[in-house]
């Protein structure tokens, strides 16, 4: 185990920070993460840090209940920690995010995630703010979202315009679901991340629910996956070297070696890279400073790849939907990835489709959801084959641990959108167009948690 103390020596110390993380399958957990966008019920204004019906209050309020503790950054309440190991943690717009803790099994996700709507529904109608479970902020341009005072984000909105012009856009209006899983050894790594990358335009798909921005339809089923396509092409999108034949730890630490710094931290403060990539950093140093390996673990989370490693693989993309949605990714990729006859069949499913094939795949599904197509196939089809093949996979899990029950069952709401044939976002602009009549009122009840 690395200490984040440890001087970064050379590249063995980077490879050795995931291999350190390996464990075997009895240990394996899963963990999510939720962004949800807040707006006031009556008025469908986001919603500020500062103020009597602001984040902070909500914050304060939450902890006055019990169970959580403050994190602090220059004397404001930036995130709330459980002893569990959750916690709920604010995006740059003040979406709330859910931090799960890492755990066994998919109805323990489900649990963890109803417990904490119910705890923050509970205490934000008193503030009177609505939690939309939706990909985006569907009436606001980002000059008029609220901004939160956290460090890092200041420098994030000072780099992220100098890199795509919708990093703003990222930031502030967008909120997505991911799930995080472990793996055993290095040639499991290489078979997730392989298959997350491949099938992550299928996944979109199924969450795609981002049409309306600024108070209008933007032309997209998903505007939050076209967002991140345009928003810095050196850590964020696909990575394709992870089908190159030397692809590995050493592969994934070179590629993030030669990404810039946003910043590094000492004392919390703050310092901006200025262009610095982490090889620079460790070639060179950095205003008279050394990396370290907590300096590691940071930069890596200012990675955003649609598949991330750290000391888990994190699949990134699908936007904010219902509930039952949301409680569907955990159990859909925990099916793929947990069980290797899964893991094997699903791959098949995608083995002949070229990266160019997947690059374009992405882009009409971003446009039409799950009426694209992607390698020459349906991408409504693929998600039937793939819900499928995680159906399968959960069920042997079941089997294996002589559990009663498995956690198919949880999948269903995904079933339910495969027989619609279309996507989260196509079903708000029918309404939207339709028995909303483009009332925000109607939106805002109809989609808040």
């Amino acid at each position: 185990m690395h200490q984040k103390s440890q001087p970064v020596e050379g590249l063995g110390d980077l490879v050795g920070y995931f291999r350190a993380a390996e464990k075997p399958r009895e240990c394996w957990r899963v963990g999510t993460e939720h962004e949800k966008v807040g707006v006031y019920a009556d008025t469908g204004e986001r919603v500020p840090f500062e103020g009597p019906r602001g984040i902070e209050a909500l914050f304060d309020r939450l902890v006055s209940e019990g169970g959580w503790e403050r994190v602090l950054e220059h004397g404001r309440t930036i995130a709330l920690e459980a002893g569990s190991g959750a916690s709920i943690t604010l995006e740059p717009g003040g979406q709330f995010e859910l931090s799960g803790a890492p755990l066994f099994s998919s109805e323990e996700t489900r649990a963890e995630l109803a417990d904490h709507l119910e705890l923050v529904k509970r205490h934000s109608s008193d503030f009177g703010i609505a939690w939309l479970a939706l990909g985006m902020d569907p009436f606001h341009p980002v000059e008029r979202i609220p901004k939160m005072p956290k460090a890092r984000y200041a420098v994030m909105r000072s780099y992220l315009p100098t890199r795509g012009s919708l990093g703003l856009e990222m930031m502030h209006a967008t909120a997505t679901v991911q799930a995080n899983y472990d793996f055993s050894d290095e040639a499991d790594m290489i078979a997730k991340m392989r298959l997350g990358v491949m099938a992550m335009p299928v996944v979109s798909a199924l969450y795609a629910n981002s049409s309306l921005s600024g108070g209008r339809e933007n032309g997209f089923v998903s505007k939050r996956l076209m967002i991140w396509r345009d928003t810095d092409p050196d850590r964020c999108g696909q990575i394709p070297f992870v089908f190159d034949p030397d692809f590995g730890y050493e592969r994934y630490a070179r590629w993030a070696l030669d990404v810039p710094l946003f910043f590094v931290v000492r004392e919390k403060q703050y310092e901006p890279g200025d262009g610095t990539t982490f090889r620079q950093f460790m070639e060179r140093g950095f205003r008279g400073l050394r990396p370290t390996m907590s300096d590691w673990e940071t930069h890596l989370t200012t990675l955003f790849p649609d598949v991330r490693l750290k000391r888990i693989v994190e699949v990134r993309g699908a936007d904010t939907a219902s509930f039952g949605h949301l409680c569907a990714l955990a159990p859909l990729w925990k099916g793929l990835f947990y069980d290797a006859g899964a893991l094997a069949a699903a791959w098949e499913l995608f083995a002949r489709t070229s990266v160019a094939e997947l690059d374009a795949g992405q882009l009409d599904v971003a446009r039409r959801g799950l009426r694209a197509e992607m390698g020459g196939s349906k991408v409504v089809d693929l998600a039937r084959e793939l819900v499928a093949c995680s159906a399968e996979g959960l069920r042997r899990i079941a089997a294996e641990a002589h559990s009663p029950t498995d956690e198919s069952s949880l999948l269903d709401p995904l079933r339910e959108q495969i027989e619609k044939g279309i996507s989260p976002g196509e079903e708000v602009l029918e309404r939207w167009r339709g028995e909303w009549n483009r009332d925000r009122s109607k939106l805002i009840e109809a989609t808040r948690f």
